[in-house]
């Protein structure tokens, strides 16, 4: 909370007490957009924006440490965008660089276990060797799991999944028969973990733009105009506090 003012200070405390620790989401996914209109309102350079955008990112995952949220997941680069210009992308990866190097003791000195969500193969060898030496320091930590979506896209994990699921049909691994809602989910990136009770998106997007397509499927939508930089604990605040007024009743009465 360093630069805010004692009012916004109390202000944040105030919201933080009123979340309900009995009535946590145990897992909330973020997209996290908008870095580029922060910096263009600023006549910025694109790349500020993604700068200013990993402050948030160390800010949230603090924050839900220190909540006790279970598992985050942030979508933080999509199959698509590598699209984008080729400097935008380069400074993508040289900011998860950055942020693996100087951030990977602190989130393993609390607990924090990062996996990845996607297929990394296609990064460049330096993010990717930074993303396995993080994924291998922090595997046995379990206070918060944080799965970072890189390089990833919905349809091609269902489609990658469906591969898997028919490769071991085919060897005898599983029986055709036995293919559930249970068994197809673990193919899935995220495994045995729970499915996001909580989708988050920054910018006044209303679209889940290919994330977590299978997951979310029961998930609360928390819509926000905040752009990702200015996304700060306040705002995870206000979210979680939406989430708790709502009734899940995963298609009951």
């Amino acid at each position: 909370m360093f630069g805010n003012t004692r009012e916004e200070i109390l202000e944040i405390e105030k919201l933080k007490n009123l979340v309900d620790k009995n009535k946590l989401p145990r897992h909330i996914a973020i997209i996290m957009d908008g870095n580029g209109r922060w910096a263009k309102k600023r006549f910025l350079p694109r790349t500020a924006g993604h700068k200013e955008g990993v402050e948030r990112v160390k800010e949230i995952v603090k924050a839900c440490g220190n909540l006790g949220i279970e598992y985050l997941t942030l979508y933080a680069f999509s199959t698509e965008n590598w699209a984008r210009p080729k400097d935008e992308v380069d400074t993508l990866m040289k900011l998860l660089v950055e942020y693996l190097r100087k951030e990977l003791d602190t989130l393993h000195r609390n607990n924090v276990k990062i996996k990845v969500l996607g297929n990394i193969e296609r990064l460049p060898d330096l993010p990717k060797s930074e993303i396995v030496r993080a994924i291998e320091k922090t595997k046995n930590n379990k206070k918060l799991i944080l799965n970072i979506a890189l390089n990833y896209g919905s349809r091609d994990e269902i489609i990658e999944a469906v591969k898997n699921i028919v490769h071991d049909v085919k060897y005898n691994k599983i029986d055709v028969e036995e293919i559930n809602k249970e068994i197809f989910k673990k193919y899935l990136y995220t495994g045995d973990q729970p499915d996001p009770d909580l989708l988050i998106r920054t910018s006044g997007e209303q679209r889940v733009s290919n994330f977590l397509l299978y997951q979310i499927a029961y998930s609360e939508f928390y819509f926000t105009d905040t752009l990702w930089p200015d996304f700060k604990e306040e705002h995870l605040y206000k979210a979680i506090l939406e989430y708790q007024k709502r009734e899940r009743r995963f298609g009951k009465i």
